[in-house]
Parts: C-alpha cells; sequence; structure tokens
C-alpha cells in the first residue's frame, strides 16, 4: 500500500541547533503510529512542519504525494500541544469555527464527544481546567474527516477515568486515513498504536510494528522505551 504520510530527509535547525536532522519514515493509511523520544528529539518541531506551520531547513514531507502546502492543509487534523483557540471562546463557539472553516467537520460527531465527556456548549474555553480544553480540542480534530492525523500529546492533561474513552475515539479513525501521535504515556497508549517511530536526537531511530517489537524484545514498548533512551 502507498504511503500516505512520507518524510524525507527532514532537516530543521534554530540557530546553531539542529532539531531534525535527517528523519526519514513513511506511515501507510490505516495505522495509528506513536512518535516517541525524549524531550527535545524534534517530535514537536516534526509534527509543525507536517501540519505546514514550520519551513523546514531542509528535505520534505509528503502528505497523500502532495508536498505541504494548501492541498495537505485541507486533508491533514492537526492537535497542538497547546491550546490554540482564544480563551473568550465557548466550547459551542469553537465548534462553529471549525464547522465554517473546515468542510469535511462533522458538527454532530463533535457535539455528541464533547457531551460525553460532559463538556457544555456554554462553557468558556478560558475557564476549562488545561485537561478539559484538552479534550475539547481533541473532540474537535477527531471530528474532521481527514486524510492525515497529528496529534501532539493529546493525553497530556487528561484524568485517567477519560483516556479509556478518548483512546477508543482514536482507535475508531478511518481506515483510509493515518493517525500519528507522539506522547510520553506510552503505557497508557500502546494498546492501541500498530506501529511506533523512535526519534533520537531529530533523526528517526527505528520504525517498527508494535506486535514485532514486543515478539522480538520480549519488553512492551513502554519497557523497550525506558531501556533504549535510559539516562
Amino acid at each position: 500500500m502507498d504511503a500516505i504520510y512520507e518524510v524525507h530527509g527532514l532537516t530543521k535547525r534554530y540557530g546553531r541547533t539542529t532539531a531534525l536532522d535527517g528523519a526519514e519514515f513513511a506511515v501507510t493509511p490505516g495505522k495509528l503510529v506513536g512518535l516517541l523520544g525524549p524531550n527535545g528529539s524534534g517530535k514537536t518541531t516534526l509534527l509543525k512542519i507536517s501540519a505546514g506551520l514550520l519551513t523546514p531547513t531542509a528535505g520534505s514531507v509528503l502528505v497523500n504525494k502532495t508536498p505541504v502546502g494548501v492541498y495537505t492543509k485541507a486533508v491533514t487534523s492537526y492537535l497542538p500541544d497547546r491550546m490554540a483557540l482564544p480563551t473568550e471562546f465557548t466550547a459551542a463557539d469553537a465548534v462553529s469555527l471549525y464547522n465554517d472553516f473546515f468542510p469535511d467537520f462533522d458538527k454532530a460527531k463533535a457535539d455528541a464527544m464533547l457531551a460525553d465527556l460532559r463538556i457544555q456548549a456554554h462553557d468558556k474555553i478560558g475557564a476549562m481546567s488545561k485537561g478539559t480544553q484538552e479534550k475539547m480540542q481533541l473532540c474537535l480534530t477527531m471530528s474532521r474527516a481527514a486524510k492525515l492525523y497529528l496529534l501532539d500529546e493529546p493525553l497530556g492533561g487528561v484524568d485517567p477515568a477519560a483516556r479509556d474513552y478518548i483512546l477508543q475515539i482514536l482507535h475508531n479513525y478511518s481506515e483510509d486515513a493515518a493517525l500519528v501521535l507522539s506522547t510520553h504515556l506510552i503505557g497508557d497508549i500502546e494498546k492501541v498504536l500498530d506501529e511506533v517511530i523512535f526519534l533520537q536526537n531529530g533523526k528517526a531511530l527505528r520504525q517498527a510494528a508494535v506486535d514485532e517489537l514486543r515478539e522480538e524484545t520480549g519488553m512492551s514498548v513502554d519497557a523497550y522505551f525506558r531501556e533504549v533512551y535510559k539516562c
């Protein structure tokens, strides 16, 4: 199957600091992929470049065989690692904005997910806890019928009681799409992952199917991560 998300020789430098150093990998449709690595390994920079928010120093990203640009932004649903909406907005305002801005947005799906997570339409973003803000943004992101979902720390501030519901949301994306997420909560999320990509010093150290990695190493993904990146 042809890859829907390709990263070729991706490099990003900030002055003397190299955030990405020739990262290379590809993801096919129907895969839920964990982007794993320690702080400073380049995960957030990679996702921002892929979403069209940063320009690479060298290399390229292709989504559905197309370089990042107007088309790829229309088929990529991106969840940033921090709140990106005005804090004076209510949840209903946020849903309305997404509904107006993205032709592939499913308002009914978003409303249903927000209700399941007990987020009221009149709740103001500025009055929400960090975890509730993250849950709301994730509902909006996953309510699009995108080709590629890029999620930066989707479970960072989410309470354990809501995590199983959110993992179910993540697992029920379209088979024609791919979902790539960065996380440090590997133990919580590895049960829904199909593949993992390990980043280190801005390079893609290894890409592997989760089942094959467990069989090869005799360890969970979480245990393998701790072994590879131990201080």
